[in-house]
């Protein structure tokens, strides 16, 4: 099966594009909006509409394939790709990845994914952003499937040898800025893991000594337990502080540790999970502080786990935390990481290594990546998955719940069909 053209059309995301730099500094919360002078190059204001590409692949039986380009909400930081603009893209597309793609046989996803990621531009002498290597790479892998006539999950657990899970992945949801009735959504839908909390502020998020998010994590285990609709439900806390600790505590590892033990008893008898506890803005120093900080809680037998996220942007950089143990789980971001092919293997590195993986990505995402991030998920069985696109927490659940739902459907069905 060939591909015969490429379509691309500009597209909104779930969210927005914020300019992390302009947030941490002071820029100031005004509705939905944030007044301030952005910080980051390539942003306009310091909040901007989320925009998506998709790539639509016309293949020779008039099936069309497709997947969608998108980039983090922080775009610029932490070492990231700049703002992804879709009317400046498409150019780049149609010039460079459509006529690479035409008549290309879709015989193999992987063998295809691993050449648009590694393509140069030569414009630029440089990769393609990683929002093109994602969007085609996910178009793909759903043109591979239609080729072979089989679910993308079936298509990745072929090529890279692992089974698809015969149960549900647990999901996380996250909540925005809405931290106390968007968690009531979560239980009521028994979130497998919640809230992420956005706690990137500190005057009025964390507090100058952690208190704020200490009795926010109080008032989650007390919102939970009273609040469940069955004894059985015991979510995982996990919480996003975006570097916050580390500002408050000048990167005392020792103050951290302390105060991450209040943390872990305000949560129990919940598990903890903490996201991003210091970002020192380079990425050999930044592994180098979470391996120390990991090192000394379990050396304390501090129950709480830490999660890698920012200067955690490639596979490469994947396997340098891991293999340094900073964290307990990794977040694998996936449009920082390019081409879906590099999230699969990020998957499966971390497990092999002993390292928890978290599959994540960001609500700036679109429905069409949420599904074929669902297919990865299944297909390689990460500790959990992020709901997206979105902070609504309705929407985001609704598209990765239920895409999961048919996959595991159709996977039951096919084993129950099987030769006996």
């Amino acid at each position: 099966m060939k591909i015969i053209d490429v379509i691309c059309s500009a597209g909104k995301t779930g969210f927005f594009f914020d300019d992390q730099r302009a947030i941490k500094q002071d820029a100031v919360v005004d509705g939905a909006m944030y007044e301030g002078t952005p910080k980051t190059k390539g942003f306009t204001s310091v909040r901007q509409a989320g925009e998506s590409i998709s790539v639509m692949l016309l293949l020779e039986d008039n099936q069309i394939a497709y997947g969608d380009c998108a980039a983090v909400q922080y775009s610029g930081a932490g070492g990231r790709d700049p703002l992804f603009v879709a009317e400046n893209y498409i150019e780049i597309i149609n010039k460079h990845i459509k006529p690479f793609l035409l008549h290309k046989e879709l015989t193999s996803f992987k063998e295809l994914a691993h050449q648009i990621d590694t393509m140069i531009n030569p414009d630029t002498n440089k990769p393609f952003h990683t929002a093109i290597r994602y969007g085609v790479t996910q178009a793909l892998l759903d043109g591979v499937a239609k080729a072979k006539k089989m679910i993308m999950a079936d298509v990745i657990a072929l090529e890279y040898n692992t089974t698809l899970s015969d149960d549900p992945i647990p999901i996380f949801m996250q909540s925005g800025d809405d931290r106390y009735v968007n968690v009531d959504k979560m239980i009521i839908k028994q979130a497998d893991v919640l809230p992420h909390g956005l706690i990137n502020h500190v005057p009025t998020k964390l507090g100058y000594q952690g208190e704020l998010l200490l009795e926010y994590i109080t008032w989650l285990k007390n919102r939970v337990l009273t609040k469940r609709l069955s004894d059985t439900y015991h979510p995982v806390l996990h919480l996003d502080v975006y570097g916050t600790l580390g500002i408050i505590f000048d990167m005392d590892l020792d103050k951290m540790v302390d105060y991450l033990k209040k943390a872990q008893q305000a949560a129990s008898p919940l598990k903890l999970r903490i996201e991003g506890p210091m970002d020192v803005e380079e990425k050999t120093e930044q592994i180098k502080q979470l391996a120390m900080l990991v090192s000394k809680l379990d050396k304390a037998n501090v129950d709480v786990e830490i999660v890698a996220d920012e200067w955690c942007n490639t596979y490469e950089d994947i396997k340098d935390f891991v293999d340094n143990k900073a964290g307990h789980m990794v977040q694998i971001k996936t449009p920082d990481l390019g081409g879906i092919n590099n999230t699969i293997e990020s998957i499966l590195y971390c497990q092999k290594n002993n390292m928890l993986a978290y599959l994540g990505g960001t609500c700036n995402e679109t429905d069409r990546s949420a599904q074929i991030s669902v297919h990865i998920a299944m297909a390689t069985h990460p500790t959990q998955m992020l709901a997206k696109p979105g902070m609504g927490v309705d929407e985001g659940f609704m598209i990765v719940y239920n895409e999961m739902a048919r996959v595991v459907a159709l996977h039951q069905r096919a084993k129950a069909n099987q030769p006996k």
